[in-house]
Protein backbone atom coordinates (compact mmCIF):
# COMPACT_ATOMS: atom_id res chain seq x y z
CA UNK A 1 0.00 0.00 0.00
CA UNK A 2 1.69 3.05 -1.14
CA UNK A 3 2.17 6.56 0.93
CA UNK A 4 -0.90 8.18 -0.38
CA UNK A 5 -3.42 5.74 0.24
CA UNK A 6 -2.23 5.24 3.80
CA UNK A 7 -2.94 9.41 3.72
CA UNK A 8 -6.41 8.80 2.57
CA UNK A 9 -7.14 6.01 4.32
CA UNK A 10 -5.75 8.00 7.68
CA UNK A 11 -7.96 11.23 7.26
CA UNK A 12 -11.13 9.18 6.04
CA UNK A 13 -10.55 7.59 9.71
CA UNK A 14 -10.54 10.78 11.44
CA UNK A 15 -13.54 12.28 9.52
CA UNK A 16 -15.66 9.44 10.28
CA UNK A 17 -14.60 9.70 13.83
CA UNK A 18 -15.39 13.55 14.33
CA UNK A 19 -18.68 12.70 12.71
CA UNK A 20 -19.42 9.61 14.89
CA UNK A 21 -19.04 11.99 18.25
CA UNK A 22 -20.96 14.64 16.14
CA UNK A 23 -24.18 11.96 15.94
CA UNK A 24 -23.77 11.02 19.28
CA UNK A 25 -23.56 13.77 21.15
CA UNK A 26 -26.39 15.73 18.86
CA UNK A 27 -29.24 13.25 19.65
CA UNK A 28 -28.94 13.94 23.21
CA UNK A 29 -31.11 16.45 24.85
CA UNK A 30 -28.85 18.55 26.41
CA UNK A 31 -31.45 21.26 27.80
CA UNK A 32 -33.15 18.59 29.65
CA UNK A 33 -29.84 16.89 31.39
CA UNK A 34 -30.87 18.71 34.41
CA UNK A 35 -34.38 17.86 34.61
CA UNK A 36 -34.87 14.32 36.80
CA UNK A 37 -38.19 13.43 35.26
CA UNK A 38 -35.96 13.76 31.95
CA UNK A 39 -34.12 10.70 32.94
CA UNK A 40 -37.09 8.89 34.58
CA UNK A 41 -38.28 8.93 30.83
CA UNK A 42 -35.42 7.60 29.30
CA UNK A 43 -35.35 4.64 31.90
CA UNK A 44 -38.79 3.64 30.98
CA UNK A 45 -38.16 3.86 27.58
CA UNK A 46 -35.16 1.87 27.75
CA UNK A 47 -36.46 -0.68 29.95
CA UNK A 48 -39.42 -1.56 27.80
CA UNK A 49 -37.03 -1.53 24.38
CA UNK A 50 -34.36 -3.43 25.76
CA UNK A 51 -36.94 -5.86 27.64
CA UNK A 52 -38.37 -6.09 24.06
CA UNK A 53 -35.71 -8.08 22.13
CA UNK A 54 -32.86 -8.78 24.60
CA UNK A 55 -30.28 -10.62 22.71
CA UNK A 56 -30.48 -8.55 19.69
CA UNK A 57 -30.22 -4.86 21.99
CA UNK A 58 -27.22 -6.61 23.20
CA UNK A 59 -25.87 -7.73 20.13
CA UNK A 60 -26.46 -3.89 18.61
CA UNK A 61 -24.72 -2.79 21.98
CA UNK A 62 -22.08 -4.77 21.61
CA UNK A 63 -21.27 -3.39 18.06
CA UNK A 64 -21.83 0.20 18.98
CA UNK A 65 -19.22 -0.14 21.89
CA UNK A 66 -16.79 -1.72 19.68
CA UNK A 67 -17.16 0.80 16.99
CA UNK A 68 -17.41 3.55 19.46
CA UNK A 69 -13.89 2.65 21.35
CA UNK A 70 -12.11 2.07 17.95
CA UNK A 71 -12.87 5.55 17.52
CA UNK A 72 -11.53 6.96 20.88
CA UNK A 73 -14.60 7.18 22.75
CA UNK A 74 -13.96 7.21 26.28
CA UNK A 75 -14.94 3.96 28.27
CA UNK A 76 -16.42 4.89 31.46
CA UNK A 77 -19.43 6.00 29.78
CA UNK A 78 -19.94 2.58 27.89
CA UNK A 79 -19.42 0.96 31.55
CA UNK A 80 -22.25 2.69 32.76
CA UNK A 81 -24.42 2.42 30.43
CA UNK A 82 -23.90 -1.28 30.14
CA UNK A 83 -24.80 -1.55 33.58
CA UNK A 84 -28.36 0.42 33.32
CA UNK A 85 -29.25 -1.36 30.40
CA UNK A 86 -28.19 -4.86 31.23
CA UNK A 87 -27.48 -5.21 35.26
CA UNK A 88 -24.40 -6.08 36.39
CA UNK A 89 -23.33 -9.43 35.29
CA UNK A 90 -24.36 -9.37 31.46
CA UNK A 91 -23.44 -5.54 31.27
CA UNK A 92 -20.10 -6.57 32.42
CA UNK A 93 -19.42 -9.53 30.13
CA UNK A 94 -20.59 -7.35 27.31
CA UNK A 95 -18.68 -4.58 27.99
CA UNK A 96 -15.43 -6.82 29.15
CA UNK A 97 -15.47 -8.38 25.48
CA UNK A 98 -16.89 -5.34 23.28
CA UNK A 99 -14.18 -2.73 24.97
CA UNK A 100 -11.80 -5.19 24.64
CA UNK A 101 -12.56 -5.87 20.71
CA UNK A 102 -12.10 -2.26 19.89
CA UNK A 103 -9.51 -1.37 21.97
CA UNK A 104 -7.45 -4.57 19.76
CA UNK A 105 -9.23 -2.79 16.27
CA UNK A 106 -7.71 0.74 17.50
CA UNK A 107 -4.44 -0.35 18.19
CA UNK A 108 -4.16 -2.27 15.04
CA UNK A 109 -4.98 0.82 13.42
CA UNK A 110 -3.10 2.96 15.45
CA UNK A 111 -0.42 0.61 14.79
CA UNK A 112 -0.47 0.69 10.55
CA UNK A 113 -1.51 4.56 10.61
CA UNK A 114 0.06 6.17 13.13
CA UNK A 115 2.97 4.38 14.45
CA UNK A 116 5.06 7.52 14.08
CA UNK A 117 2.85 10.13 15.54
CA UNK A 118 2.32 8.18 18.69
CA UNK A 119 5.65 7.69 19.11
CA UNK A 120 6.44 11.42 18.61
CA UNK A 121 3.71 11.74 21.40
CA UNK A 122 3.87 9.24 23.82
CA UNK A 123 7.56 7.52 23.32
CA UNK A 124 9.43 9.87 26.08
CA UNK A 125 6.35 10.32 28.33
CA UNK A 126 6.56 6.38 29.03
CA UNK A 127 9.94 5.15 27.83
CA UNK A 128 11.08 4.29 30.99
CA UNK A 129 7.81 1.58 31.31
CA UNK A 130 8.74 -0.17 27.42
CA UNK A 131 11.66 -2.17 28.70
CA UNK A 132 9.42 -3.41 31.89
CA UNK A 133 6.98 -4.34 28.83
CA UNK A 134 9.33 -5.99 27.08
CA UNK A 135 10.53 -8.28 30.15
CA UNK A 136 7.29 -10.24 29.90
CA UNK A 137 4.34 -8.34 27.81
CA UNK A 138 1.46 -10.01 28.72
CA UNK A 139 2.17 -9.77 32.51
CA UNK A 140 2.88 -6.10 32.61
CA UNK A 141 0.02 -4.84 30.19
CA UNK A 142 -2.15 -7.03 32.63
CA UNK A 143 -1.28 -5.02 35.23
CA UNK A 144 -1.72 -1.82 33.50
CA UNK A 145 -5.28 -2.17 32.94
CA UNK A 146 -5.79 -3.73 36.26
CA UNK A 147 -4.46 -0.58 37.25
CA UNK A 148 -6.75 1.86 35.30
CA UNK A 149 -3.58 2.80 32.24
CA UNK A 150 -1.35 4.78 35.16
CA UNK A 151 -3.88 7.57 34.71
CA UNK A 152 -3.66 8.18 30.90
CA UNK A 153 -7.04 9.08 28.73
CA UNK A 154 -8.73 5.86 27.68
CA UNK A 155 -7.89 6.55 24.09
CA UNK A 156 -4.41 6.88 24.50
CA UNK A 157 -3.92 3.53 26.77
CA UNK A 158 -4.53 1.55 23.94
CA UNK A 159 -1.58 2.50 21.81
CA UNK A 160 0.72 2.68 24.20
CA UNK A 161 1.85 -1.15 23.28
CA UNK A 162 2.55 0.58 19.90
CA UNK A 163 5.85 1.16 21.37
CA UNK A 164 6.73 -2.03 22.23
CA UNK A 165 5.43 -3.67 19.09
CA UNK A 166 2.88 -5.86 21.65
CA UNK A 167 1.43 -8.88 20.29
CA UNK A 168 -2.38 -8.71 19.24
CA UNK A 169 -3.21 -12.41 21.24
CA UNK A 170 -1.54 -11.12 24.21
CA UNK A 171 -2.87 -7.31 24.04
CA UNK A 172 -6.38 -8.68 24.00
CA UNK A 173 -6.41 -11.53 26.64
CA UNK A 174 -4.06 -9.18 28.69
CA UNK A 175 -7.39 -6.37 28.15
CA UNK A 176 -9.91 -9.10 29.11
CA UNK A 177 -8.35 -10.13 33.01
CA UNK A 178 -6.88 -6.41 33.32
CA UNK A 179 -11.09 -5.22 32.83
CA UNK A 180 -12.31 -7.44 34.29
CA UNK A 181 -13.00 -5.94 38.09
CA UNK A 182 -12.87 -2.59 37.43
CA UNK A 183 -15.48 -2.70 34.83
CA UNK A 184 -17.56 -5.10 37.27
CA UNK A 185 -17.85 -2.57 39.91
CA UNK A 186 -18.95 0.64 37.36
CA UNK A 187 -21.72 -1.83 36.20
CA UNK A 188 -22.86 -2.17 39.16
CA UNK A 189 -23.11 1.15 39.61
CA UNK A 190 -24.70 1.63 36.55
CA UNK A 191 -27.20 -1.03 37.35
CA UNK A 192 -27.85 0.90 40.72
CA UNK A 193 -28.46 3.90 38.96
CA UNK A 194 -31.28 2.22 36.89
CA UNK A 195 -32.63 0.98 40.14
CA UNK A 196 -32.66 4.37 41.67
CA UNK A 197 -34.18 6.63 38.67
CA UNK A 198 -37.08 3.67 38.62
CA UNK A 199 -38.13 4.06 42.26
CA UNK A 200 -36.80 8.01 42.98
CA UNK A 201 -39.33 10.65 42.80
CA UNK A 202 -37.15 12.97 42.88
CA UNK A 203 -33.08 13.18 42.62
CA UNK A 204 -31.44 13.64 45.98
CA UNK A 205 -28.13 13.13 46.05
CA UNK A 206 -27.55 12.02 49.68
CA UNK A 207 -30.16 9.44 49.07
CA UNK A 208 -28.21 8.72 45.64
CA UNK A 209 -25.15 8.02 47.82
CA UNK A 210 -26.97 5.95 50.50
CA UNK A 211 -28.30 3.70 48.56
CA UNK A 212 -26.73 0.30 49.10
CA UNK A 213 -26.96 -0.63 45.21
CA UNK A 214 -24.47 2.79 44.66
CA UNK A 215 -22.62 3.00 48.42
CA UNK A 216 -21.52 -0.67 48.32
CA UNK A 217 -19.84 -0.80 44.89
CA UNK A 218 -17.87 2.91 45.13
CA UNK A 219 -16.86 1.39 48.10
CA UNK A 220 -15.15 -1.71 46.39
CA UNK A 221 -14.34 0.59 43.88
CA UNK A 222 -12.48 2.96 46.60
CA UNK A 223 -10.91 -0.38 47.65
CA UNK A 224 -9.81 -1.08 44.12
CA UNK A 225 -7.85 1.99 43.53
CA UNK A 226 -5.97 2.01 47.06
CA UNK A 227 -5.01 -1.80 45.38
CA UNK A 228 -3.96 -0.17 42.35
CA UNK A 229 -2.24 2.32 44.29
CA UNK A 230 -0.33 -0.42 45.88
CA UNK A 231 0.33 -2.31 42.43
CA UNK A 232 1.45 1.00 40.51
CA UNK A 233 4.34 1.76 43.32
CA UNK A 234 5.61 -2.10 43.43
CA UNK A 235 5.48 -2.41 39.42
CA UNK A 236 5.58 0.85 38.06
CA UNK A 237 7.65 2.49 39.79
CA UNK A 238 10.92 4.86 38.50
CA UNK A 239 13.39 2.42 40.19
CA UNK A 240 11.69 -0.73 38.50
Amino acid sequence: MDKKLKIFLGVSYLILLFLFLYFIFTVIEINRLDDFTYYKELQSDLDTFISANVFINIFYFFIFAVIWVALLGFGSPILIISGILFGQIIGTIVSVFSISIGALILYSIGNFFFRDIVKVILEKKFEKYVQLFQKNEFFYFFIYRFVGGLGVPFGLQNLIPILFGMKKLNYFLASILGFIPGFFIINTIGAGLNSYISQAENFSMVELILTPEIYKPILMFSALMIFSFILKKKFFNATN
